[in-house]
This record gives C-alpha cells, sequence and structure tokens, in this order.
C-alpha cells in the first residue's frame, strides 16, 4: 500500500507546475498605489483593471475618443467632469504568470538513468521548463490644476472621477471599432 501511494505522489510530483509567479487576479477594478503594483509605475493612486484585450487596443481607444491624433496619448490628456477639467496619463502594464514544468526534467533523467548515463542532465538546458502566461492591465492616474493626486483617499474629486473611470473602462471594454466612440461623444 505504501509504494502505491508513493508512485502516486512520485506521479503527482512529475507531472505538476510550480507556480513561480502569479499575476493578481482583478474582478472589476482596484485603486492602488501604483509603485504597490508594480515597481516601474508612479507612487500616486491608481485606478487598474485586467484588460482582456489585445496590447495597444487602450492606446487606440484613447486616441480616437480624445481626438489625440497620435500626439501625447500616454500622458496629459484632458477631460471635464461637472465643469472642473482633470488630466490622466495610463500605463500599459504586463505581469505574466510564470510557472516551473518539472516533467521534462524527470524525463529527461529517467531516460539518462535508463540509458546508464553517467550524468543523465548533461545535455539538459531548461529552456522549455518555464511557461509564460501574458496578463495585461491598464494603470491610470488622475490629477488636475488644484490636486496632485485625486483618487488619494483625501481628495475632493475622488468620487466624482471615479465614477468617470468606471465609465471610460465600460465603454472601452464594450467597443470593439473604436471610431464608433467618435460618434458616441
Amino acid at each position: 500500500m505504501r509504494s502505491v501511494l508513493l508512485l502516486i505522489s512520485l506521479l503527482f510530483v512529475v507531472q505538476s507546475c510550480i507556480p513561480l509567479r502569479v499575476a493578481p487576479k482583478i474582478e472589476d477594478h482596484k485603486v492602488t498605489k501604483g509603485k504597490k503594483f508594480k515597481r516601474s509605475l508612479s507612487k500616486r493612486q491608481m485606478f487598474i483593471f485586467e484588460n482582456p484585450k489585445e496590447e495597444h487596443h487602450f492606446y487606440n481607444y484613447v486616441n480616437m475618443k480624445f481626438h489625440l491624433n497620435d500626439s501625447n496619448v500616454y500622458d496629459d490628456i484632458p477631460f471635464v467632469v461637472d465643469r472642473e477639467q482633470y488630466f490622466f496619463a495610463w500605463y500599459e502594464v504586463e505581469i505574466p504568470d510564470k510557472t516551473l514544468n518539472l516533467a521534462p526534467m524527470f524525463t529527461q533523467l529517467f531516460i539518462g538513468a535508463a540509458l546508464g548515463s553517467d550524468n543523465p542532465l548533461e545535455d539538459y538546458s531548461g529552456e522549455d521548463d518555464i511557461r509564460r502566461r501574458e496578463n495585461w492591465y491598464v494603470a491610470i492616474e488622475v490629477y488636475s490644476d488644484s490636486e496632485k493626486d485625486c483618487l488619494a483617499a483625501g481628495a475632493l474629486s475622488r468620487e466624482v472621477v471615479l465614477k468617470y473611470l468606471r465609465a471610460l473602462k465600460q465603454e472601452y471594454l464594450a467597443t470593439h471599432n473604436y471610431n464608433e466612440v467618435v460618434f458616441k461623444n
């Protein structure tokens, strides 16, 4: 009985993938410090959501919606809410899932041992053992002439800006042809 359990346990270990890095799952959106989410982002509070679309789709959406003509599409994008002007900057962020697959290494080890090799892992590179799966996020920071960080906990404009960003996100996710956005404005 012990040998059967040992064999089953060994089989699970050989077939398993060990997660090295797991990207966060965000249901709707998240407001957090950019640096806390990814080190390369700023220290301001950011509105972050998962981007199920391919890379550069949000760029095309922002470019068309705000009539930017491929000029300053990432920074200082003006918008107005309740007759107050705000600006936002956004970032496309990739955080991949990484897993280590042990099956190829154990297969090479067993084959080498069966063939009587002194060093069964001599020709083993291990390059294909780490699997990556891309996860894309959009991170948006908002500021105005009167507030450096409109998404900060004590910001006066936090709620109206969050409402605007939620609507912007919903419109982006619902739109497939970004030329439609021009007609909605």
